[in-house]
């Protein structure tokens, strides 16, 4: 079971960076996210000619974080994450779609196209909770 304060952290937030690597070629790209809890999974967008999202078809194996920017080192919070990314469908792409949806109602305005990042590792690091405190999940 992941921890009430990885959960409360990942509702809280909303930007991901997603890297993903292909040919031994590594990249990086920011989206907006929202958390599923029940999936233990993050939904975002992005087109399929962008690429990340090209790459995601090549390598499903996906990292990626959600910081806190703050410069008090006491109060540095941040999420590092392993997961496989996927297109979602049928009743899982519904759902999804209702939860990006709730979370950016613009989103509504413009053509989307979903990807789901099932988590299979997470690490937490909260300075407040003592310098360098880390809280470890995995699948």
């Amino acid at each position: 079971m992941i921890d009430p304060r990885i959960i409360r952290f990942l509702k809280k937030h909303h930007v991901l960076t997603v890297a993903t690597s292909v040919g031994n070629e590594p990249w990086c790209a920011s989206c907006f996210y929202v958390y599923m809890e029940e999936d233990e999974s993050l939904v975002f967008t992005t087109d399929l000619n962008t690429r990340h999202g090209l790459e995601f078809l090549k390598n499903e194996r996906v990292a990626g974080t959600v910081a806190l920017e703050t410069n008090i080192i006491g109060k540095i919070r941040g999420i590092q994450f392993q997961g496989i990314v996927s297109e979602p469908t049928g009743a899982l792409a519904e759902k999804a779609e209702t939860a990006y949806l709730k979370r950016f109602p613009v989103a509504m305005l413009m053509e989307t196209h979903l990807w789901l990042v099932k988590l299979t590792f997470l690490k937490y690091t909260d300075n407040r909770l003592g310098f360098g405190k880390k809280l470890v999940w995995s699948e």
